[in-house]
């Protein structure tokens, strides 16, 4: 019999998150906290800017996005946030929606199989994703259970189960 497969991914649904940002600019134009204030929310190239007339507003606004992204089922470990600069008189935060897994955190993960799951499954780097086969479909199934379990800091889909 063959092998059996999975491939371990990072991928953020684009449209999800353009909803999320759409849901999110409505709410901000609507709230009294945030009238007059020069509060926004907006793609800026392939970045998400936030931008208020002080930084506990911006921050707020990166609160809202982000419950936004998770009633959209959008993991928060795929954006990536920065701190809120200064820029004149209002304050900014760029934030980027993370895609794909590195070579080092797909190292980690080819390592955490190797060294924690069961025997006989095989874990090859394939550009940013990782393929995971096996004789057995029940430790492709243990090893999806494991990597559930860890506390990755990127966002992990499988697909392609074979």
């Amino acid at each position: 019999m063959a092998d059996s497969s999975f491939d371990i991914v990072s991928k953020v649904e684009r449209q999800e998150v353009d909803n999320a940002l759409n849901q999110a600019a409505r709410e901000i134009a609507q709230r009294y906290d945030f009238k007059n204030v020069g509060a926004s929310i907006e793609w800026s190239g392939e970045k998400i800017e936030m931008r208020a007339n002080s930084e506990e507003r911006v921050k707020a606004i990166l609160d809202v996005f982000e419950g936004k992204l998770v009633k959209r089922g959008v993991s928060l470990k795929a954006l990536d946030a920065g701190e809120p600069q200064a820029s004149g008189k209002e304050y900014k935060i760029f934030a980027t929606i993370q895609e794909g897994i590195s070579q080092e955190n797909a190292k980690k993960v080819a390592k955490i199989i190797r060294d924690e799951g069961p025997k006989g499954v095989k874990a090859q780097v394939q550009g940013d994703e990782l393929r995971v086969s096996s004789k057995s479909r029940d430790d492709l199934q243990a090893v999806q259970g494991l990597l559930r379990g860890k506390d990755l800091d990127f966002a992990v889909q499988f697909v392609n189960y074979r």
